[in-house]
C-alpha cells in the first residue's frame, strides 16, 4: 500500500488569501498546503479519501490516471466541492465514479450537485454512483475499509482504517469504542489544527494524546492551519515517531517501516 498526502491544509489552505503572516509568506514548499485529502494505492487500484476544492489540481500533480472510488468523511465544502471534477475519470473509465458516504452526507451531495441527479440531465455532467455506508466494515473489490465514528464538535464524521493505516481528520473527539478499532494501527494520520484548543478539531496536545494511547509506529499530523507554525518549527516540537505531513509526501506500508 502506498499513501500520498494530496493535501494537508485546513479549510482555507495555506497560504491563506490576503494573509501576510510568516507561515503564509514562507518559501518552504512544505508550507504550501492544499485542502486535506489522501490518495491510497492498493494493488493496482487508486482510492481517494475526500475530494475538496483542490481535487483537480491534486489529481494532475500526482498524475492519477484511474480512480476506483472516493470515500467521504463528511459534507463540509473542503471535503466534497471537487466532486464535479470526476468528469474526466468518467470519460476515461466509461462509467460513473463510486462514491462511498453515509446517508446524511449523500443528501448534501445531492443538494449541492443537484444537476447530477436531475431527471433531465445536462450533457457532460459528472456521473456518480452513491454507496451508503454506516459504522460497519465495507469492501471494495476485496479491499476492506473500516469506518471510525468521530465527532467534529457535534457533527458526526467518519475516519477510515484499511489494514494497518488509519486516517482521522476534522475531529476533536473519538468515542472509546471507536478508539478500540484503531488499536494495532501502524501508521496513524490524524488532524492537528494548531497549538491552541479548537471547538471542532484536535489541537497538538489532543492529537499527541491519541497518538500516545494508540502507540503507532509512526504518526502524521494533517489538516494544519497557518496558525500552527512553519513545517520546520512544528517538526522540532514533535516526538521522534511523529511527523508533520506535507503535500505530496508518500508513505509505503509494507512488512517493515
Amino acid at each position: 500500500m502506498e499513501a500520498t498526502f494530496l493535501g494537508t491544509g485546513t479549510s482555507q489552505g495555506v497560504p491563506v488569501i490576503a494573509c501576510d503572516c510568516p507561515v503564509c509568506l514562507s518559501d518552504d514548499p512544505r508550507d504550501k498546503r492544499l485542502r486535506s485529502s489522501l490518495l491510497l494505492k492498493i494493488g493496482e487500484q487508486n482510492y481517494v479519501i475526500d475530494a475538496g476544492p483542490d481535487f483537480r489540481q491534486q489529481m494532475l500533480r500526482e498524475q492519477v490516471q484511474r480512480l476506483r472510488a472516493i470515500l467521504i468523511t463528511h459534507e463540509h465544502v473542503d471535503h466534497i466541492f471537487g466532486l464535479d471534477d470526476i468528469r474526466s475519470f468518467n470519460w476515461v473509465q466509461k462509467h460513473p465514479t463510486d462514491i462511498y458516504a453515509e446517508k446524511r452526507v449523500q443528501e448534501s451531495i445531492k443538494r449541492i450537485f443537484h444537476y447530477v441527479f436531475a431527471d433531465h440531465k445536462y450533457p457532460g455532467i459528472p456521473k456518480m454512483k452513491l454507496h451508503v455506508i454506516d459504522n460497519k466494515p465495507f469492501v471494495i473489490e476485496g479491499v476492506e475499509f473500516l469506518p471510525i465514528r468521530c465527532y467534529h464538535h457535534k457533527l458526526p464524521v467518519f475516519g477510515f482504517r484499511t489494514g494497518e493505516l488509519s486516517y482521522i481528520t476534522d475531529t476533536n473527539f473519538i468515542p472509546e469504542e471507536e478508539m478500540e478499532k484503531l488499536r494495532g494501527t501502524r501508521i496513524l494520520i490524524i488532524n492537528s489544527l494548531r497549538k491552541e484548543k479548537h471547538i471542532s478539531h484536535f489541537n497538538l496536545e489532543g492529537a499527541l494524546e491519541v497518538i500516545s494511547r494508540l502507540k503507532p509506529e509512526k504518526a502524521y499530523l494533517t489538516h494544519v492551519s497557518h496558525n500552527f507554525g512553519t513545517h520546520e518549527e512544528i517538526q522540532l516540537q514533535l516526538p521522534e515517531n511523529v511527523f508533520i505531513a506535507y503535500d505530496g509526501e508518500k508513505i509505503v506500508l509494507n512488512e517493515s517501516i
